[in-house]
């Protein structure tokens, strides 16, 4: 895809996928792709519609398929597939718990005895890779037995058993409601635990890239291309990019947040270096500001060290008042959280700095995506938080459509809105060349013919700035400050 996307949750955005459609018709039509997060019934459950309980309907207080088939008329939709899990209020999961093996659904979810047929060892069950704390199974009453089903992130969310016939049905019949809907884009949500392997974390193994290769055959095979979001180490992004159309460059995140509190460029250079060009470019996103991603996991280096990530918390719990220490979680496997619960403007806390960032993402090869609340530069709502108990709330405000109506003023928004004005232009269909110009300055370009793009920037502590100069068939242009980058054409 040519261009840049936005990454919303259609009842955060105005309420419906009405007003998301007014958007993208009106203010953001920039922006040429949208991923919506889950819409399906309901959006609202324990995990914010990655537990749904029908996965192949839309819920009816957002709207319908047929909004759907219009906003794809114009635009890129990407829609998730849950891959790992389901609702235990599913009606496939009720059937199999009231009726057992006599069930349609028996097989379909995956249980203890079916990972370990011959029993599970302390040292096989504690192996497996969570992020969350606590076991990853549940006891459920099945047909008046206590079994043991898997529950990798809650216990409200059973998994499924990807590789028995009723789970690949299942999947198969999801990606037909998905594809009659308009979706061009399926991210393969949390596809990294899908496949459970004793005597291993069961984490982005061998068994799981065979599994994300054969699925990706599948979803090509409708039609539509694939993204898969992993948070791993650097090497395991490598590993899988080449299998699938689109890979998050979950790394380039945390190294700009290290280049701007440090002030240095060379981490960065580091990763351009190696970067994979299938892309999808993103910063902040519904899941928080990932860190882990870019630093050492399970005894292998990383591209910052875990010094310099406890450094980047340290930093981010600064400009958030001490708040994003309160809101991020310590998973149970680490002794830093994996992200920070805050929204990107709060953490940066630096108008021009938060810019760059934004530039930075907008020209690096790959498809740049932005999330709603760093569009609209959103601030901690430490209200939801403080009500939710949630720790992610803080970077997903309910925004109402004057809420949106305000927010889109601002310079800072405005000033991102341009950039995916600037990503349309021809020139991003040429060359990327790179280099760093300094201990705290890089310049990044492209050339296609006559054509010229180019962001020079510098990271230096509390004085960064850019300039972004343009050369095409409109003549010579530049921009060097947030407020004349807003009206960049």
């Amino acid at each position: 895809m040519t261009g840049a996307s936005i990454l919303v949750y259609a009842e955060r955005v105005g309420g419906n996928l009405g007003e998301i459609e007014k958007l993208l018709a009106g203010p953001l039509k920039d922006f040429n792709g949208i991923h919506v997060l889950p819409f399906f019934h309901p959006y609202d459950g324990d995990d914010a519609g990655f537990d749904p309980i029908d996965h192949k309907i839309v819920d009816p207080r957002l709207g319908n398929w047929a909004d759907f088939k219009r906003i794809s008329q114009t635009h890129e939709l990407t829609a998730d597939l849950i891959v790992n899990h389901a609702s235990a209020l599913s009606p496939e999961f009720i059937d199999w718990q009231e009726k057992g093996d006599a069930s349609d659904y028996a097989g379909l979810f995956l249980t203890f005895d079916t990972v370990f047929p011959d029993g599970g060892t302390e040292a096989g069950i504690t192996s497996f890779y969570r992020p969350r704390p606590g076991m990853p199974f549940t006891a459920y009453e099945v047909a008046g037995k206590r079994r043991l089903v898997w529950t990798t992130f809650m216990p409200s969310q059973v998994d499924i058993d990807i590789n028995h016939e009723k789970g690949q049905a299942y999947l198969k019949s999801v990606l037909e409601a998905l594809q009659s809907g308009g979706v061009k884009v399926v991210r393969l949500d949390a596809v990294g635990y899908a496949v459970k392997t004793p005597g291993t974390d069961s984490f982005m193994t061998p068994e799981t890239l065979k599994f994300v290769e054969e699925i990706t055959e599948l979803i090509q095979s409708y039609g539509m291309r694939v993204l898969v979001e992993v948070h791993a180490h650097y090497t395991q992004q490598l590993d899988i990019a080449p299998l699938v159309d689109l890979i998050y460059d979950f790394q380039t995140a945390p190294l700009l947040l290290h280049s701007f509190f440090t002030g240095t460029v060379d981490r960065l250079k580091n990763w351009f270096e190696i970067r994979p060009d299938n892309c999808l470019n993103v910063l902040d996103t519904h899941d928080g500001y990932g860190v882990i991603d870019g630093g050492p996991i399970n005894g292998r280096p990383g591209l910052i060290t875990q010094d310099e990530m406890a450094f980047i918390f340290k930093k981010a719990e600064e400009n958030t008042n001490g708040h994003s220490a309160i809101a991020s979680v310590i998973p149970q496997w680490f002794s830093l959280p994996h992200q920070i619960n805050a929204t990107l403007p709060n953490i940066v806390a630096d108008d021009t700095a938060y810019t760059i960032m934004r530039a930075v993402q907008f020209f690096l090869p790959g498809e740049p995506q932005v999330y709603y609340v760093g569009l609209l530069n959103g601030q901690d709502d430490v209200e939801l938080f403080n009500k939710t108990g949630q720790g992610r709330d803080v970077n997903r405000h309910n925004y109402t459509p004057a809420e949106i109506e305000v927010a889109l003023k601002q310079p800072v928004t405005q000033a991102i809105i341009a950039l995916a004005r600037l990503r349309k232009l021809p020139v991003f269909e040429g060359q990327f060349s790179y280099e760093v110009t300094g201990e705290d300055s890089m310049r990044l370009g492209w050339v296609n013919g006559s054509d010229s793009i180019e962001l020079r920037f510098s990271t230096a502590v509390g004085a960064a700035k850019f300039e972004i100069s343009v050369r095409d068939g409109s003549g010579t242009r530049s921009y060097d400050s947030v407020e004349a980058l807003g009206s960049a054409q």
